[in-house]
Parts: C-alpha cells; structure tokens; sequence
C-alpha cells in the first residue's frame, strides 16, 4: 500500500528530505524526561532549557548530529554505600533530540542551577539574485534571452529607490 504525501506535488521540488525528517520526528519516543522548554529569545534566537537536576556537566553531552541537537544524560553509578528508602529523583540516563531547519545554529549551552540551557540563532542568508541564461532552441539566429529572478523584498527596495521613499522597520 503506498502512502499519500503532502510533498508529491510536481510544483514541489526537491522537498523529498522533509519527509523523511516528519517520518524521524513521528518515530522519536513520546517519553517525557527530561521536562523541556522552548522559548523565543530575540527576533532570530531561540533557547531550550532542559530540567537536568542532579547531573552535572561530565555527565551530560550536546552534539549536533546531521541537522539534529541530541541532548544525552548518563549519571555515574556513585550508589556503593547508599541505601534508599525512598528513590523519587530520576537519575535515569536520557537521550532528547530536536531537529533543526536548515540555518539554525547552536550559539552555546551553559548549565545553571539544574537547568541545561542551549541558545540557538536563525542565521538570515542575504537574498541571492541570479539571472539565466535562455539559449536558443537550436536555431543559429535565436539570440540568447535572460530573465531575472529576484525576492519580493528586492523588488520593494527598488520600487522605495524609483519613489525615494524608505518604509521604517
């Protein structure tokens, strides 16, 4: 039986990568430890901060892995001597994976009062215009043609240029 896909449009290509990402995304475990969070910290930056209590820095990891953060605990085994009559502090090793859009970058981790923060950036390309050549269909005499390709941003800066109006941001 084959699967229908939001990405088998022929006006979509080279999307088939994001697929496979979904299909990553809906096989990672729904465990929830650690707790996370997610926050917005600027225009273009991020922060997930993980409740790591009890771990301390030799005993965590951040790796990028492809365009995946993989965030992994593994606490030592320090436990000769002890004797639990109550157990309620997970020390359980853990592994919590995001992916990552093309363009986010890892900007630091730092660990704070049992929390392991990981900043992370939207690096913001500059628009890239590139004309193409049109080569004749064969025909000796056809001469070449180009067409522009550019972004709506580029086409409201040279409309702001011809009116010589600047639009405040």
């Amino acid at each position: 039986m084959s699967r229908l896909s939001a990405f088998n449009s022929p006006l979509l290509l080279g999307f088939d990568h994001f697929e496979r990402v979904l299909d990553r995304i809906s096989k990672t475990s729904a465990e929830g430890y650690p707790p996370y969070n997610i926050e917005q910290t600027g225009e273009n930056g991020l922060r997930i901060t993980l409740a790591v209590a009890g771990f301390a820095m030799d005993d965590l990891t951040v790796a990028l892995e492809d365009n995946q953060l993989v965030i992994r605990g593994r606490q030592n085994e320090d436990e000769a001597g002890r004797i639990f009559i109550h157990r309620g502090i997970a020390a359980r090793q853990f592994q919590r994976a995001f992916v990552l859009a093309e363009g986010i970058e890892v900007d630091g981790a730092g660990l704070d009062n049992g929390l392991l923060h990981i900043d992370l950036i939207r690096r913001v390309p500059e628009p890239r215009i590139r004309t193409i050549p049109i080569q004749g269909g064969g025909r000796a005499s056809a001469p070449a043609q180009t067409i522009t390709v550019s972004t709506e941003a580029e086409e409201s800066a040279k409309s702001q240029a011809r009116t010589g109006h600047q639009r405040e941001v």
